[in-house]
């Protein structure tokens, strides 16, 4: 049985602490996603922020929760699946605003869909650093381009964004073994 894992992706508000979570649930070698999960941390988006206006979603209720009842709710989640690691675009960035899950192991999808090496759909004439990575143009958005989805654009919205990440993951077709963790 293939191990199974979550995508997480956040939006923040102006004084950068999370103010939504998206999660998808999928499993390695299927890059599917088998169940998701949609968070807004109230006191946070009451700050409001650049995407405050996507973080509603048609058809989609969000659970309304405070942070610390938030980060409970996550692990009862993540934990429901047997979820060990956690992948994000730029993972850096969402482990920083979610430090109370630091016991996952996270995976930084971006060390993979930005590096030549590793993305067989950027252009052979792209600007690359020495390392492979891309010089710029290397957002979610932009990957997607590459990958043949020439109107995709993307919502800013943590859930919406959760299930795009996974999309690129499946279309780099590796497994959750060789992405890199923070």
């Amino acid at each position: 049985m293939a191990e199974k894992f979550a995508v997480i992706d956040t939006e923040t508000n102006w004084k950068n602490v999370a103010m939504s979570v998206g999660i998808v649930i999928a499993e390695d070698e299927q890059f599917t996603a088998l169940d998701n999960t949609y968070i807004i941390i109230e006191e946070a988006a009451k700050v409001g922020g650049m995407y405050s206006y996507a973080l509603n979603l048609k058809g989609k209720t969000p659970q309304l929760l405070d942070r610390k009842k938030t980060i409970e709710t996550i692990r009862d989640y993540l934990d429901s699946f047997g979820v060990k690691s956690v992948f994000a675009y730029n993972a850096s960035f969402d482990a920083r605003v979610l430090p109370e899950l630091r016991e996952y192991k996270w995976h930084d999808i971006l060390k993979l869909a930005a590096y030549k090496q590793h993305n067989p759909a950027i252009p052979a004439d792209a600007t690359c650093c020495a390392t492979g990575r891309l010089k710029s143009g290397y957002r979610v958005e932009n990957i997607l381009h590459m990958f043949g989805e020439d109107g995709y654009s993307e919502f800013h919205n943590a859930l919406t964004d959760a299930v795009d990440e996974l999309r690129i993951m499946r279309y780099l077709n590796y497994g959750i073994a060789d992405y890199p963790v923070l």
